[in-house]
């Protein structure tokens, strides 16, 4: 005779299960025991993504932490005027034209006086920067009376002697193999040892521009050049975003062409960022004549680019306001703009500014769309406005990274640790003015 399943029995379970209490409570520690390792699963995965977090910030880190510290060597430097050529009463073009790369020549070997050979006070010259001769003079420019005596002067060291002095280059190794010789580690240690190298934080790796000498190379010109391309992308993007926004989700028919508006912007946000880069290769250089390599133009490009985000989540912001305040502001009389403007936006404003910042971080990070506008070019000046040449901070990550100097391969994790204080900066903006004008329904 044939078993009939009982009703309510489970698919699988044998005749009478909906009786059997045991076998119910397998299933049930089945379940349990599946949903446990599911969580323990996802608690490793989560693990192993902050490891792999931990060791590559603290990588950068290791590798970065030394930029911030600068070598510099102490000269009893005197200032003659003999020496600079100047006259009994200089101008400040002459200042200005002194010869100070004799003055610091004369300088170091009137501190080592036993080095009298061509070659070694060669390499007696490569203890302190090239840039040495201009710190002279701006000493001088300062403060002119200083000519004609003699004062101590604290100098930049060359990048050879301050890996030495931060312990990143290997004493013991063979000289052939080695940037400095056994003389030049000498005459090293003797100034170290008469309290004439010291180290200190590396204010000017925020204040110089680039150079090709990795001791006085900074993002100071980088972080201008990123300052003012972000500038007039919010100023462009900001308001037509929110616009285009405000129209599309509350005023714009229902129709095929506001739906393949719709649908070009949904793309446009997904379009990699090479492809912006081309295009404003194309427009505002080929066809406008734009200035190559200026923040202008980097600006307008990253506006191209970040306009479908900051569009999408200003429409998102919009949608999310409850329909209940549109129909209240209609109740009590108020037109579309006035409800729009009185009532909707103000309450999308914390979604709207929240996409906006965001947004704007993506722009700052961005490094392929510059490339293509020209500005990998190597810029020592500081811009002083949208117009002049400038390069950006990512960019100037990706020069350094081309530099075969060990002393540019800190300045490299030193400039991805800013870039990414930056990028937390405005992640974390974005974070608390949603938190603290966000309004729940």
């Amino acid at each position: 005779m044939t078993d009939i399943a009982q009703p309510g029995a489970q698919p699988g379970a044998p005749a009478g299960a909906w009786q059997d209490a045991d076998w119910t409570e397998r299933r049930l520690r089945r379940r349990y025991r599946a949903e446990r390792r599911f969580k323990i699963y996802g608690l490793v995965a989560v693990c192993i993504a902050l490891a792999f977090l931990a060791i590559l910030i603290g990588s950068v880190v290791a590798t970065g932490y030394p930029a911030f510290v600068r070598t510099s060597v102490a000269l009893e430097v005197n200032f003659d005027p003999k020496v600079l050529g100047l006259g009994e009463a200089p101008t400040a073009d002459e200042l200005h034209g002194a010869e100070y790369p004799t003055l610091l020549r004369e300088t170091i070997f009137a501190t080592f006086p036993e080095v009298t050979t061509r070659k070694e006070r060669r390499k007696l010259l490569k203890l302190v920067s090239k840039d040495a001769r201009f710190e002279l003079r701006e000493l001088v420019l300062a403060d002119p009376s200083i000519i004609g005596t003699t004062r101590r002067v604290w100098l930049t060291a060359s990048s050879d002697v301050d890996m030495l002095i931060k312990g990143n280059a290997n004493r013991d190794a063979p000289e052939d193999e080695r940037r400095l010789d056994d003389r030049q580690i000498a005459w090293i240690d003797s100034l170290g040892a008469s309290g004439f190298v010291e180290t200190g934080f590396n204010g000017a790796f925020f204040t110089n521009a680039d150079s090709r000498e990795p001791e006085i190379a900074g993002i100071g010109g980088a972080i201008m050049g990123s300052f003012y391309m972000l500038l007039v992308t919010l100023v462009l993007t900001f308001p037509i975003g929110v616009t285009a926004a405000i129209y599309l989700e509350e005023f714009a028919p229902k129709n095929r062409i506001t739906d393949m508006i719709e649908v070009n912007i949904n793309n446009l946000a997904a379009v990699p960022s090479i492809v912006f880069g081309l295009l404003g290769l194309a427009v505002f250089i080929n066809l406008f004549h734009l200035p190559r390599s200026a923040p202008i133009v980097g600006g307008l490009t990253l506006t191209l680019m970040t306009l479908p985000t900051i569009i999408i989540a200003a429409r998102s912001a919009l949608k999310a306001v409850p329909p209940s305040i549109r129909e209240g502001a209609y109740g009590v009389g108020a037109s579309p703009i006035q409800v729009v403007f009185h009532h909707v936006l103000p309450l999308a404003m914390p979604g709207i500014l929240t996409g906006t910042i965001i947004g704007m971080a993506r722009a700052l990070g961005e490094t392929a769309p510059l490339l293509m506008i020209g500005m990998v070019a190597f810029i020592v000046d500081i811009p002083g406005g949208p117009f002049d040449p400038a390069t950006a901070l990512p960019v100037q990550i990706f020069l350094w990274a081309d530099s075969p100097e060990r002393g540019f391969v800190e300045k490299v994790s030193a400039a991805i640790l800013v870039l990414l204080a930056f990028l937390i900066a405005m992640n974390a903006v974005a974070i608390y003015l949603r938190r603290k004008f966000e309004v729940r329904f």
